[in-house]
């Protein structure tokens, strides 16, 4: 089995397997503890605690969102939970206690219950990497680092290898090239996470760049989803050679505001959950205010955090924010402001893409041989739009479970993974379309301002058939990529254009995909479904898993699957 990528899923997946008897090598583009999972300031979500359940989380997942989640999934999701947040725990992931021992409890936008799990304060993502590498260093698992992936090897319609370039480091500087090795597997596990640098803007590390679902797409995989990209409603602009930086929702859980140049609270006027409302809603609403103010970013009001039962005063919340939030409190302070007298600009970032390969409930894909865990995976846990630290949680429990099943998959021979549904060339220009007039070759800097602008936190049809015709055009340049960079700006590209062109295919709103010339669809719109009701206690999960009545499992209009263009398999 080979598991392509060292974020929580992909290690969980490996270690799981490696248990169960497999050959396991893991490969990662960079080093082990270079992930999108080290960045994570927030945290995981599980029912822990004697009064949550887990209906209250289904359903805070269901409506984060907006209709268009699995129910199923989210079911998996919160059931097994708990018992993947305590196996942590035993790999020596230390969660944030109390003096009297007991896990600190954090409420983060969307959830009805303070049942988010931090680590180090704001440095979850980071301890609990830690704890996975250390445990896998010590295992059987093979590991190979600076290893790339530039496609999936496949025969007689089965994924049985990878092919890789290893050894280009693009750190260690021009000139040095990789050698292309071909690794032959039963099973591999794509755990190669999202492509937040398909935008100008994001909090995603430069390793994120779509690399598993572009190497999807060539070997004919169904995707979904694919236009539904989270934006992070409050991140630090970048600026020069100080790149964006996050501010996690558990801020905003702790008290702090959004204010407009004003001082105004504007989200008192958005949504009745104000700064803890969804994250598409919060992101949105900012991006409203910022457009009002000629683009200059709102201002995050953390001022009167502090201690509880204390009265406030700059002192007690300067010693508060730099408890609760050492990493975030040093990348201000580092820019020169002090968060605990005067609030401090945000704006949104690109995140998190929720559609992503699809997959069953155990991480096999359309294509035998292939599985998928974590952000590269479409499971339907995160519909529309993904509930605040439900990612940390999705990667631990399909993770493990695709892990687990490797072994009988392969002994059995037999492929349970979902049907290879009908597709359509969404990667391409169709043959009535102008392709823009391209005079510049293409940079990934042009690529990412471009998406920013037409295919970023609200769209509309002009911008979109725009962005796909210059995308088009792009890829009609020829390039022979050789290096890790190039491979990376060809996969960019390809998943560029699935992306727009599902958004194309998409013409309502919903969830986090927002376009401005069209109205926002209903739960009922997508699905003869009623929204569910706000739980009262733990007896009712199925009432809230059945609320999509007899409905597909996903509205079939959610799935716009990319191409099968030079599909592999």
């Amino acid at each position: 089995m080979v598991v392509v990528g060292s974020g929580i899923a992909g290690l969980i997946a490996a270690l799981h397997a490696a248990d169960g008897g497999c050959r396991v090598t893991l490969v990662t583009k960079d080093v082990l503890e270079h992930a999108n999972t080290r960045y994570a300031q927030g945290g995981i979500a599980g029912v822990m605690f004697d009064d949550d359940s887990a209906a209250a989380h289904i359903h805070d997942t269901l409506v984060a969102g907006a209709g268009l989640s699995d129910p199923t999934a989210v079911q998996v999701l919160v059931d097994e939970g708990p018992d993947r947040i305590r196996e942590l725990i035993e790999l020596g992931v230390a969660f944030d206690r109390a003096a009297d021992g007991a896990l600190v409890q954090g409420l983060e936008a969307a959830h009805s219950y303070p049942r988010i799990l931090h680590a180090g304060g704001d440095a979850t993502g980071t301890v609990i990497e830690k704890a996975l590498v250390t445990r896998l260093r010590g295992s059987a698992v093979e590991v190979i680092e600076h290893a790339f992936l530039i496609d999936l090897v496949c025969e007689d319609g089965r994924v049985v290898g990878v092919e890789l370039l290893v050894g280009d480091d693009p750190s260690a500087g021009a000139g040095i090239i990789g050698e292309r090795v071909r690794i032959d597997a039963d099973a591999v596990v794509l755990a190669t996470g999202g492509a937040g640098q398909l935008y100008a803007h994001t909090t995603n590390p430069p390793v994120a760049t779509g690399d598993g679902i572009a190497a999807a797409l060539r070997a004919g995989a169904a995707v979904t989803d694919l236009e539904f990209v989270q934006f992070h409603p409050t991140v630090l602009p970048g600026e020069g050679e100080v790149a964006p930086f996050l501010v996690s929702e558990a801020v905003r859980g702790e008290g702090a505001v959004l204010r407009d140049e004003q001082g105004r609270r504007f989200m008192l006027d958005v949504h009745p959950d104000a700064e803890l409302a969804p994250r598409d809603v919060v992101a949105r609403a900012i991006a409203d205010v910022m457009a009002a103010q000629d683009g200059r970013p709102v201002l995050l009001d953390a001022t009167a955090l502090g201690p509880e039962g204390k009265a406030p005063s700059a002192k007690r919340t300067a010693a508060f924010l730099a408890r609760r939030f050492p990493t975030i409190d040093a990348a201000v302070r580092d820019r020169g402001w002090d968060w605990a007298r005067e609030p401090i600009p945000v704006t949104p970032a690109a995140h998190y893409l929720m559609g992503g390969v699809s997959t069953d409930l155990f991480g096999r894909t359309s294509l035998p041989g292939l599985y998928a865990v974590g952000e590269v995976a479409r499971t339907g846990v995160h519909g529309a739009n993904r509930l605040a630290s439900n990612s940390l949680l999705e990667g631990a429990v399909f993770g493990a479970r695709a892990g687990d099943v490797v072994a009988a998959d392969v002994a059995s021979g037999a492929w349970a993974g979902p049907a290879a549904e009908a597709t359509r060339a969404v990667g391409q220009a169709p043959p009535d379309r102008q392709l823009a007039s391209v005079r510049a070759p293409f940079t990934r800097a042009g690529l990412q301002e471009l998406m920013w602008a037409d295919a970023g936190l609200v769209r509309d049809g002009v911008g979109l058939e725009h962005a796909a015709s210059v995308i088009a055009a792009w890829r009609g340049q020829a390039r022979t990529p050789v290096t890790e960079a190039e491979f990376e700006d060809e996969n960019l590209l390809q998943v560029a254009a699935a992306v727009v062109a599902a958004a194309l295919a998409r013409p309502e709103s919903v969830g986090a995909h927002a376009r401005r010339d069209s109205a926002t669809a209903t739960i009922q719109e997508l699905s003869p479904a009623r929204a569910p009701s706000r739980p009262e206690s733990g007896n009712d999960t199925q009432d809230l898993l059945s609320y999509c009545g007899d409905a597909p499992a996903t509205d079939p209009r959610a799935t716009a699957h990319a191409p099968q263009e030079a599909a592999a398999c």
